[in-house]
């Protein structure tokens, strides 16, 4: 990433602290620090708080990282791991029918669906974990702005109390999709 180096070499143009530098944009010194180390990333209204402050263009601070920026939103292995989460959470759903007919048998066999519903958690867990360590919401506001998109649609989507309640509405709808397919599936196979 390139923006961290930007802010660093900018700063120091200008004769700033990291401290005077976060006062004058209205954050926490360890907030700059956190930029400059390239363990967090500004926000938009940061940035151009940062381009209008060090007087460059938005191009200039952020070169290079623009392109970075869309292939981590465009992840293929984000992708392929949802896909995954959704398949072995849907194989556990249906394997409980199978495995209800065949249960007076063997008690062993709920290993199956719980094996597959694990691996689905997992996974999901994984995603969410991806998700916040790249920070895909900030990139994807940044990304909206430079090519011109509806930067008030995508900060929208940053209220945490909308995305807890998003969140968890999303959670209770698969469970309650999961839940009928291990009906329908019951039903089917007995």
């Amino acid at each position: 990433m390139n923006l961290n180096n930007q802010i660093k070499k900018y700063r120091e143009q200008k004769g700033y602290s990291q401290e005077v530098l976060a006062e004058k944009i209205y954050v926490s010194r360890q907030t700059i620090s956190n930029w400059e180390t390239g363990k967090s990333y500004p926000d938009i209204h940061n940035i151009l708080l940062l381009s209008t402050l060090f007087n460059v263009s938005l191009d200039e601070l952020v070169k290079g990282d623009v392109e970075m920026m869309k292939r981590k939103i465009s992840n293929k292995k984000l992708d392929q791991l949802a896909w995954v989460m959704i398949v072995f959470i849907g194989l556990a759903a249906i394997s409980v029918g199978v495995i209800f007919n065949y249960l007076d048998d063997s008690m062993w066999l709920l290993l199956i669906p719980f094996c597959l519903w694990l691996v689905g958690m997992i996974t999901a867990l994984k995603l969410e974990k991806i998700k916040k360590k790249e920070d895909i919401k900030t990139y994807r506001e940044i990304i909206a702005f430079y090519e011109g998109g509806d930067l008030a649609k995508i900060r929208g989507k940053r209220d945490k109390k909308k995305d807890f309640w998003e969140k968890n509405l999303i959670v209770i709808v698969f469970v309650l999709i999961v839940v009928v397919i291990m009906l329908l599936s019951i039903w089917l196979f007995s």
